[in-house]
């Protein structure tokens, strides 16, 4: 009975998820065409804020209770999932074109921002002052409240320098009939509601129905809380694909990436000093290799294109498979 009842919820969170993704995408785009911003810096700040409130509040809140794995794994889990299976599905729908700026300046600075949590989490492993590297709960380094306060203010610098390129990079208005200022924030704060509370049925269902079958905290985080969390960005970048709006699509996810790197560690971490275990650190180190990867497909040519979406995809499942199994 109380699986019926978790799946129940599953379906539930689901379809919040699918239509206030629907919502929050059409208020969105509607937002960037009355205030003349490019809809890839909606992605890259509102969409990209907004569908990663669901990691703010697992991490924030697991970071509190002293769940660091949860914390961590969360948002690198989360990351991944991003760049390998939101973009991946994407890509495989409907190749995605790159916006220059995507290209030049956000995808280099979630490089940057990933390296940064590197350094500053894996502070005894680069120091040589890992007891047992090879005992996956030991400590790799720690996550101190001053470290966090340095990704929070990276954080707001880059957000900062977003909102001056968007003002720089005015676009004209386009013509026909458009939705009132205050009707596309009336559709923004409803689809942000539903993907939110939808995201958390997702996770808490998903969660209750992963200890039912026996999984661990750090497997719960890196694979059922991370997609969990993840789903408002996949939902939201597909709709924004299928609608035409493809640098909303591909600003939403590595808007979020940076958002959850810089922002949610930082702000976790400033709460309450976070310990990067030793098996956090190689999924760190394995989040920057897959970065570099996906980044090497967005430079590749003008678009991401199928093939490298399945590539995309498949490798996702992959690295799932040696999370279960490791």
């Amino acid at each position: 009975m109380e699986v019926v009842f978790n799946i129940l919820l599953l379906v539930v969170g689901f379809v919040l998820l699918i239509k206030g993704a629907d919502f929050f995408v059409e208020g969105s785009a509607a937002v960037a065409r009355y205030f003349k911003v490019p809809g890839v810096i909606i992605g890259l700040t509102v969409v990209a804020m907004g569908t990663s409130a669901p990691e703010l509040a697992v991490s924030v809140s697991a970071g509190l209770s002293g769940s660091n794995e949860i914390a961590v794994s969360n948002v690198v889990g989360s990351n991944i999932f991003n760049l390998l299976m939101v973009l991946g599905i994407c890509a495989m729908m409907k190749p995605l074109p790159v916006d220059p700026g995507i290209k030049k300046r956000d995808f280099p600075i979630s490089l940057v921002a990933t390296l940064l949590v590197i350094l500053l989490g894996g502070n005894l492993v680069l120091s040589g002052r890992c007891t047992d590297f090879h005992d996956p709960n030991a400590s790799a380094g720690t996550i101190f409240r001053w470290n966090g306060l340095i990704l929070v203010a990276a954080f707001i610098l880059y957000l900062a320098y977003t909102i001056y390129i968007a003002r720089k990079n005015r676009i004209e208005e386009e013509e026909g009939e458009q939705p009132s200022i205050g009707k596309s924030i009336l559709f923004i704060i409803i689809g942000l509601a539903g993907i939110i509370i939808g995201g958390k049925l997702v996770v808490n269902s998903a969660k209750a129905l992963a200890v039912l079958w026996g999984m661990s905290e750090t497997l719960i985080g890196l694979t059922i809380v991370a997609i969990g969390t993840s789903l408002p960005e996949l939902v939201t970048s597909i709709v924004a694909s299928s609608k035409g709006q493809n640098g909303m699509a591909i600003g939403n996810v590595v808007g979020s990436n940076i958002f959850n790197l810089l922002l949610i560690l930082g702000v976790s971490g400033s709460l309450h000093p976070i310990v990067i275990t030793v098996a956090s650190f190689v999924d760190l180190g394995m989040l920057l290799g897959v970065s570099l990867i996906a980044y090497a497909f967005v430079c590749s040519g003008r678009r991401v294109n199928r093939a490298e979406g399945a590539v995309m995809t498949l490798m996702y499942i992959a690295y799932t498979a040696y999370a279960i199994i490791r």
